[in-house]
């Protein structure tokens, strides 16, 4: 993903000359063609980050595009007030790029993990949210977040990510994306856990159990009507998230179904539960250790499922 952002941010800056790369004492290296090339568009502003941001609203207020790049829990966190009242209450045309969503820096432990950039982001008015699934995904995020007019929070792995996608398709701000139909159950993912839930469908398929995979690669705004008709052709839902379900991904569709959904479905949040991370390891250790693995997606969803087939037969007495 990070590749992919850096290579179509590089071709973006070749066409606008208004297009800045700022960043926060990291992506030196990996900006090396940026800096060679456009030298008078890179500011290093080192581990100061509340100051990028601020710089960055008002390099915006100039009628310039900064695009302010660092470790995602960094930039959501320590610079909020600065987001909050220099970017969103102005409506400054700033892009907040978060590279190492989750738990992708898994051995720098929690205080590298970010696991609630997605719900401090959401609370601000005027933001929009990109969680991409994929490299092609990303670029295509990364070219819509040139065209939006305000703020903007790109959360990206790093470093590579699995392909979701084998061909071209048609991105749109804010509207999710079946990537395989189903009628049992739907699952409901975003970032680098639309490739674990891949997975997990293809498992459920073996056990007989017809998955439908949407994968939400805009978190804010949210797409009300690929949910809403989940929920009424599968009568389950299974949000997957590599986030706190607090304020995350489950959050942002519980509210959908609780204020629109008129019918009984049954539903679950799969992600951390008011906690930090646990431990150290792999990016694959941290999924297993934290309960978003490949085995619990099937294990959540075979409940769920089973719950369904309990109240139809039910019903049908």
């Amino acid at each position: 993903m990070r590749d992919a952002y850096l290579s179509e941010l590089y071709n973006l800056a070749k066409k606008n000359k208004d297009i800045l790369a700022l960043v926060a004492d990291n992506g030196a290296i990996v900006y090396d063609d940026f800096r060679r090339d456009f030298s008078d568009r890179f500011i290093n502003f080192g581990i100061s980050e509340a100051n990028m941001v601020s710089v960055a609203a008002g390099l915006a207020s100039c009628g310039k595009i900064p695009f302010a790049y660092t470790i995602a829990c960094f930039i959501t966190m320590r610079a909020f007030e600065q987001i909050r009242n220099d970017v969103c209450l102005q409506k400054m045309n700033v892009k907040l790029v978060g590279i190492g969503a989750g738990f992708v820096y898994s051995n720098l432990g929690p205080t590298h993990h970010a696991t609630k950039d997605i719900a401090l982001m959401r609370v601000l008015p005027e933001m929009i949210i990109f969680s991409p699934a994929d490299s092609l995904e990303t670029k295509k995020a990364t070219v819509a977040t040139v065209e939006i007019d305000g703020p903007v929070y790109l959360r990206l792995a790093t470093g590579k990510t699995s392909d979701i996608y084998t061909s071209d398709y048609d991105f749109k701000i804010g509207k999710g994306v079946v990537l395989k139909e189903g009628d049992d159950i739907s699952i409901i993912a975003t970032g680098t856990m639309v490739y674990e839930s891949r997975q997990a469908v293809r498992d459920l398929e073996k056990l007989g159990i017809h998955a439908r995979l949407i994968n939400i690669h805009t978190i804010k705004p949210l797409d009300k009507e690929i949910i809403l008709k989940a929920a009424e052709e599968t009568k389950v839902i299974l949000t997957v998230e590599e986030h706190s379900v607090f304020g995350g991904l489950g959050s942002a569709v519980s509210e959908i179904l609780l204020e629109e959904c008129n019918i009984c479905i049954q539903f679950k949040r799969l992600g951390l539960k008011g906690v930090f991370s646990s431990e150290y390891g792999s990016h694959e250790d941290m999924k297993r250790i934290n309960g978003i693995s490949v085995k619990d997606i099937i294990r959540e969803s075979k409940k769920l499922y089973e719950r369904k087939k309990g109240v139809l037969l039910n019903r049908k007495r």
